[in-house]
């Protein structure tokens, strides 16, 4: 949810502003006139942009807008790399409404993020969430939704519901993984917020990138993934993911599976391997 302690908090969304592109292609395509995600596709990569500034909030019709977003790519079959970030610069988001934290809406909210997480986490494209500014509450739980989170070293992440009272369930479903059970507690019981430096130190954060180098970061990462094979990606991303909701054994499993049954199918796989043999650059065929 939003954070109490940001002095912007109380501010309503404000004007629509215009959303910076990660990389060039078509201009940008609102899901409707006046919703508050946006979503660019360039080549292989498509880009969701949160945009209800100054900061950013995901009330209900943000939240819903977003699951549709999300569900519209994964029918994409092409798609490998999926940017997740938020408008204007101030903040990726600073959370849910704290409005629809009330008893006769907050059933829906939790239902409405809960579909966008999982959503979001069932892509078959690599996401990464880009960082600048406040991401706190339900923005910092989308954030850890992505595969890869990058962030610009004057951002700052906080999961500050204790001090309204509640809990985040996502967080407390979600972070046990990736930072411990007592860490996570330490986060979600005191609500202070980190610094992208720390989130870093955690492993909540893949790359630390200059304040203002937001856009120079993710331009490099979808060249770096840009240049790999995209079916290749997606099967790694679902190697990885039974390694990290598996027990060792299926995970392990379940990896040698997809690699004999899936990935030896591949054309790029063959044509990778004959790049190697040959001394030359591979020419993926994206198949």
């Amino acid at each position: 949810m939003r954070s109490p302690h940001d002095p912007h908090s109380h501010l309503a969304a404000g004007p629509r502003g215009a959303a910076s592109p990660i990389a060039p292609g078509s201009p940008a395509a609102p899901i409707s006139p006046i919703s508050p995600i946006s979503v660019r596709r360039a080549g292989r990569t498509a880009t969701v942009t949160l945009d209800r500034p100054p900061l950013n909030v995901l009330d209900l019709a943000a939240l819903a807008a977003l699951r549709d977003a999300v569900g519209e790519l994964a029918g994409d079959a092409e798609l490998a790399l999926v940017f997740v970030r938020g408008a204007g610069g101030r903040a990726f988001s600073a959370g849910t409404a704290v409005q629809d934290h009330v008893p006769e809406r907050v059933a829906a909210m939790l239902a409405a993020l809960r579909e966008a997480i999982v959503g979001l986490r069932a892509l078959p494209a690599i996401t990464v969430a880009a960082v600048e500014g406040h991401c706190l509450g339900g923005g910092m739980e989308l954030a850890m939704a992505c595969d890869l989170v990058i962030a610009t070293e004057d951002s700052r992440f906080g999961q500050p519901e204790v001090d309204l009272g509640c809990y985040p369930p996502v967080a407390a479903a979600l972070y046990p993984a990736r930072l411990g059970p007592a860490r996570t507690l330490e986060l979600l019981a005191t609500g202070h917020p980190i610094g992208a430096g720390r989130a870093a130190e955690l492993g909540l954060v893949q790359r630390l990138l200059p304040a203002g180098r937001l856009e120079d970061g993710c331009a490099r990462l979808a060249e770096e993934l840009g240049g790999k094979s995209a079916p290749v990606l997606r099967l790694i991303k679902r190697a990885v993911a039974g390694g990290r909701d598996l027990p060792l054994p299926e995970a392990l499993a379940a990896a040698e599976r997809i690699y004999l049954d899936e990935l030896t199918r591949l054309e790029d796989m063959r044509e990778g391997i004959d790049a190697f043999l040959e001394k030359r650059p591979p020419r993926w065929r994206h198949c």
